[in-house]
């Protein structure tokens, strides 16, 4: 693997960091007039010595963890990437045993205090915003896809903060950000994928008011815990009688010494991330929230910000696979010349370029909606103490939801199956000797493929996405409004209009296919049109923020990116007009 800052070493991760994101507009959301700074000078509680007292020192302070993680990421756990594969995990009677350059890289991270990124500084935690979150999630995938599930996992308690009661959060959150305790989240079954509503773990209460928790989970990410950090596992169960669906269903912690951890998956990739089965005998659960709430809320409420690590950690794979197929390009001698001044491998390696440009503008967009309302949300419930009933309400809430619950989707399909290709046109450009394990692409292709399947399937986050961009497109639609406002910013390029109007007729025959099954199969066909044309929307709006040594470049990529969303456009546009024809015809 490349070594160097994974921060400092990429041009256009800095270019969205310093000039593309609107910190004034993020941190004014995020931070709220800096109360945690004035926390820190009214009782000089250390866990609020770093908050920042301005926009300026928020941006700052930000930037120096990214820049730190960038280090420890590209300098010390990409190297050992390698290895990590190549040992793998052991298992033995319910016990996981990792290799000692992973414990090395485990403990690196946990002493340098950069995990428990989206733990609030109340609880111990570094405070960051999901914008600067998926910086790091990129970072550090872009180092190791399998070793970045461990390096994310503890963050997941997030969830309890937001649902659970103040006496849970106190005595299990700073725990868990110090590092006393891993994290996992149990949702899957062995015979229930992606069909939540119908998981059959039970969870009854005994007598003194103790839940139980009996059944068998599948898919398990780091149950197992880590190393001298065992787990705390979020177990979603039900309550609720056999038949009561989604509504029976609540959420639990429970510790991971009180289950039994039954096996590992072997797997494709991925080869230092534990995916366990668990089994849960009379295991002791601590109800988060309210019973059930579990699937309707709680988990649901995960979705947005668990789809957004998906996206980051794919985009993180899909630059690994950019930055080392360039490598070998520029070195790799053929026919008397570097390969990459061929015309064939150029061609290639700018799509790969371009692809990754357009991805980090929609991925950072994405994690701006999920700021603009999240944190807003949270401060009017829980500090200004007004009803679900008047947040619901507020506009500017109303609107980033709605587009954040599009864009999650959206982003997390376009960047995996992005990250796929990427992967697969890296080892195309290694040729023969990329198709063996003595080059890095042969592991990123391999942890590549699990992108679109884990957190949601593609096809899944189509149907996630499809309703947002019809209803969307609507007269009065938010996205609609959205891309209006946003166009307006700039001198939007013939193709982009074009693009736009491919859109709205794409949209339009969607609303015309009446069967629903037919339907269904079309989604993708409308979802792909929508999702390059945000992508490149954002693309050529980011040429008005970034200075004039990169914007030639950077322009170039951007005509070529709009160009292929056309060809794609024109495509999907025929299959959906045909589509639309025989439905007519019925």
């Amino acid at each position: 693997m490349i070594q160097g800052n994974y921060f400092q070493d990429n041009s256009d991760l800095q270019t969205h960091f310093d000039h593309i994101i609107d910190w004034n507009e993020l941190v004014t959301a995020y931070e709220h007039n800096f109360e945690d700074s004035a926390k820190y000078k009214a009782t000089n509680d250390e866990r609020y010595a770093y908050a920042p007292s301005s926009t300026q020192e928020a941006v700052d302070y930000y930037k120096s963890i990214v820049d730190s993680l960038g280090e420890i990421m590209g300098d010390f756990v990409a190297p050992r990437s390698k290895e990590m594969d190549q040992i793998g995990l052991k298992y033995d009677s319910g016990k996981v045993t990792f290799p000692k350059a992973q414990e090395e890289c485990y403990k690196t991270l946990k002493d340098s205090g950069l995990m428990p990124i989206s733990i609030s500084r109340k609880y111990g935690g570094l405070g960051l915003p999901a914008t600067v979150q998926s910086v790091m999630c990129e970072i550090a995938a872009r180092a190791d896809a399998a070793f970045c599930l461990a390096y994310g996992n503890i963050n997941i308690v997030e969830i309890m903060e937001r649902f659970a009661s103040d006496e849970m959060c106190n005595e299990w959150l700073p725990q868990i950000a110090s590092g006393k305790f891993s994290a996992a989240m149990a949702l899957t079954e062995p015979n229930y994928g992606s069909d939540l509503p119908n998981v059959q773990t039970r969870a009854t209460q005994d007598a003194d008011g103790t839940w139980k928790i009996n059944g068998a989970k599948r898919f398990i990410t780091h149950a197992c815990g880590y190393i001298d950090s065992p787990s705390i596992i979020l177990t979603l169960a039900r309550t609720g009688s056999p038949e009561s669906g989604a509504r029976g269903l609540s959420f639990f912690l429970v510790q991971g010494k009180d289950v039994h951890v039954a096996g590992i998956e072997h797997k494709l990739g991925l080869h230092c991330s534990p995916t366990c089965e668990v089994v849960f005998e009379n295991s002791p659960g601590i109800l988060i929230g309210k019973t059930g709430y579990g699937l309707v809320k709680y988990s649901m409420g995960m979705m947005n910000a668990a789809r957004l690590t998906i996206a980051t950690q794919s985009l993180g794979i899909g630059t690994a696979a950019y930055f080392e197929a360039k490598k070998y390009a520029s070195e790799r001698i053929q026919f008397g010349k570097p390969i990459e001044q061929i015309p064939a491998v150029r061609k290639i390696l700018d799509k790969m370029e371009r692809e990754i440009l357009a991805t980090r503008c929609l991925v950072t967009e994405t994690g701006r909606a999920i700021d603009l309302y999240h944190w807003k949300k949270e401060r009017m419930l829980k500090e200004e103490g007004k009803s679900e009933r008047d947040v619901s309400q507020d506009e500017g809430i109303r609107r980033w939801e709605k587009l954040a619950d599009l864009f999650t989707p959206m982003s997390k399909y376009y960047a995996s199956e992005g990250c796929v290709a990427i992967a697969s046109d890296a080892i195309q450009i290694h040729g023969g000797s990329g198709y063996t394990e003595d080059y890095d692409v042969a592991r990123i292709y391999r942890d590549s493929r699990i992108t679109t399947i884990y957190e949601g399937t593609t096809q899944l986050q189509v149907v996630a996405a499809i309703g947002g961009v019809v209803s969307g497109m609507a007269p009065s639609g938010h996205l609609r409004a959205y891309a209006e406002e946003e166009m307006s910013k700039f001198s939007a390029s013939s193709d982009l209009k074009s693009l736009w109007e491919k859109l709205e007729h794409a949209v339009q025959l969607y609303k015309g296919i009446g069967d629903g099954k037919t339907k269904d199969e079309f989604a993708f066909e409308t979802v792909e049109i929508a999702a390059r044309f945000v992508a490149g929307m954002l693309f050529e709006k980011s040429l008005t923020r970034v200075d004039s040594s990169q914007k030639n470049s950077r322009a170039e990529h951007s005509v070529a990116y709009n160009v292929d969303s056309l060809a794609i456009a024109e495509g999907n546009l025929v299959r959906l007009e045909r589509a639309s024809r025989q439905a007519a015809a019925v």
